[in-house]
């Protein structure tokens, strides 16, 4: 299986932005430069084994969370971050959400080849 290197970029991003952290501070907490951090979150260039530990322990990640877009058997990372998305919800969204939830799957084993 090939990585998907704009995945990963993509998550690096969000975890970066939801701990409030610009490019630049990233950079400095992993060795990385910060144009090097943007070329990752674009998906413009292929992450080493150690750059991408050092990016996961600066964001305080598993790399399996950075990497779970091209992981087969990465099912527990996303329940884990669908349970974090969640926890903040009041009942009028978990409600909306769970309806949300169950009609998409119902329209995904309907209508795609997506099962496992």
């Amino acid at each position: 299986m090939e990585l998907d290197y704009q995945a990963i970029g993509v998550r690096i991003r969000r975890l970066r932005k939801e701990r409030g952290l610009t490019q630049q501070t990233l950079a400095e907490m992993s060795g990385q430069e910060p144009s090097n951090i943007s070329h990752i979150e674009r998906g413009a260039t292929k992450l080493s084994l150690p750059t991408l530990v050092g990016v996961a322990n600066a964001l305080e990640v598993t790399v399996d969370q950075l990497l779970c877009d091209s992981l087969p058997a990465s099912r527990s990372v996303f329940e884990t971050e669908a349970a974090h998305l969640l926890s903040d919800c009041s009942h009028t969204e978990l409600k909306i959400i769970t309806e949300t939830i169950r009609t998409l799957k119902e329209s995904l084993r309907k209508f795609g080849p997506y099962s496992d």
